[in-house]
């Protein structure tokens, strides 16, 4: 049975919670995107029932943040944030509230980050509440804390690093006042976790708003504290053979700016992280004029896994950007390739991925996709080459045959598979009466 939509569930949690003679409100995120006429992606309520009042109206409940009167409601298999009203104090760390006290829907309002995030909607009567000049913000399109900025970034400083984030998203202005205060306050950034961190930088460098959030990020004075090493591509300039476009944060910015909507989301980190060893490897041909980065991809490569360890990546998308890091460099050589290189590399289980960063990688500086409708016309072919995929021969087959396991079988199968992808031997018959040559030569031999 399908689900009602998600608004409606929102709605029917309000209703039960003021049918039981709560307030509640919807809040947030959703209020806001309402009035911006996009798709809320989930919606809060809140309410003045105390947790304990909330758990007992609903079946399926989970006490994540009780103590600061939050619980997730589970209906229809999705959860749904249910807060009562609070106010926040004593804030030592910049990061949490050292007291909270249950409170009322206004005081619960002036204690929120944006005034763009700081509206109440009650969806059973169609009203709006507005104690901040959300409303106003929304249609001027800025971004404005509620209260003193530097106060409400000294309570919590990821709110420095939000404000960006959402006004890349929502293609709105920082208002001059919150934007002096970022700038003056972004070492602070400094203290935050680098999980909450990184998820601020996900969502900042998706498509359509990446390039716009890289220069807010520059701008706000945020950059150098959160990525010293992106920062230095801003003065690292390239040679113009190559790179019309200037520096390296040119180039990255490019690149950003032309990432498709769905975008895989690897994708931005490895157009970040290509070139993000030029700064350190970058050397000037005194005979020439001409700028080298040599062997950036490989010390690009192990940055890159730095960089991803420090905002604390999961292993397997690290080891997927940085292969890309790696390997990017390979795309300018494909036409001078053997057949059996460019087979592999078509091969290559993140071979899409690669795909996209090169022909971002040409769109960001001088433009020409000779090489990337190569690579595609070749791996449509290989599409209509199934055979070639799996090897001829396994180990088992050559141990078989008499041959032992160790180097020597390591040898024979890899150059098999060089044959192989060579279109030289192309069926398991041709394989075996090749492999059972070679073991009748070693013998002899």
């Amino acid at each position: 049975m399908t689900p009602p939509p998600v608004q409606t569930i929102a709605r029917e949690i309000a209703a039960r919670l003021q049918q039981a003679g709560f307030a509640a409100f919807w809040v947030g995120g959703c209020v806001r995107d309402r009035l911006l006429r996009r798709e809320p992606q989930d919606y809060d309520i809140a309410t003045d029932a105390k947790p304990e009042q909330v758990e007992a109206l609903f079946a399926r409940t989970i006490p994540v943040g009780r103590q600061f009167g939050v619980v997730i409601v589970l209906e229809h298999g999705l959860q749904f944030q249910v807060a009562t009203f609070r106010a926040e104090a004593d804030y030592q760390d910049g990061r949490r509230p050292g007291r909270v006290e249950f409170a009322n829907a206004q005081a619960d309002a002036v204690r929120r980050d944006f005034t763009v995030n700081g509206l109440f909607y009650d969806p059973l009567t169609d009203t709006l509440h507005d104690w901040v000049g959300g409303e106003a913000d929304l249609r001027a399109r800025l971004i404005r804390t509620i209260g003193v900025p530097a106060e409400r970034f000294g309570e919590d400083h990821l709110r420095l690093l939000r404000a960006v984030r959402f006004a890349a998203q929502l293609d709105f202005t920082i208002e001059p006042a919150t934007l002096a205060a970022i700038q003056a306050l972004a070492p602070k950034i400094k203290i935050i976790s680098a999980e909450r961190i990184r998820d601020e930088l996900l969502k900042l460098f998706r498509p359509p708003h990446a390039a716009r959030g890289l220069d807010l990020l520059r701008d706000s004075g945020l950059l150098e504290p959160v990525f010293p090493e992106l920062a230095a591509t801003i003065t690292c300039e390239q040679s113009p053979d190559y790179h019309p476009e200037g520096s390296v944060y040119n180039h990255i910015r490019l690149m950003l700016e032309k990432m498709p909507a769905d975008a895989d989301a690897a994708l931005p980190w490895a157009v970040l992280l290509h070139d993000i060893a030029k700064p350190v490897t970058r050397e000037l041909d005194a005979a020439t004029g001409k700028t080298h980065f040599y062997g950036h991809e490989k010390v690009g490569a192990t940055m890159a896994e730095e960089i991803l360890l420090r905002f604390k990546f999961p292993r397997r998308e690290m080891e997927t950007i940085a292969a890309c890091v790696l390997m990017h460099m390979q795309f300018k050589d494909v036409k001078a390739m053997r057949k059996a290189t460019l087979r592999r590399l078509l091969m290559r289980e993140h071979f899409p991925l690669e795909l996209e960063l090169h022909r971002l990688d040409c769109l960001g500086s001088f433009g020409g996709l000779e090489h990337y409708h190569f690579l595609v016309a070749a791996a449509e072919e290989l599409k209509h080459l199934p055979a070639i995929r799996p090897p001829l021969l396994t180990g088992g087959e050559l141990i078989q045959l008499g041959v032992q396991p160790g180097p020597a079988m390591g040898q024979m199968l890899a150059e098999l598979r060089e044959h192989q992808l060579a279109d030289e031997i192309k069926t398991p018959e041709e394989a075996l009466e090749w492999a059972k040559g070679r073991i009748k030569g070693s013998e002899k031999n």
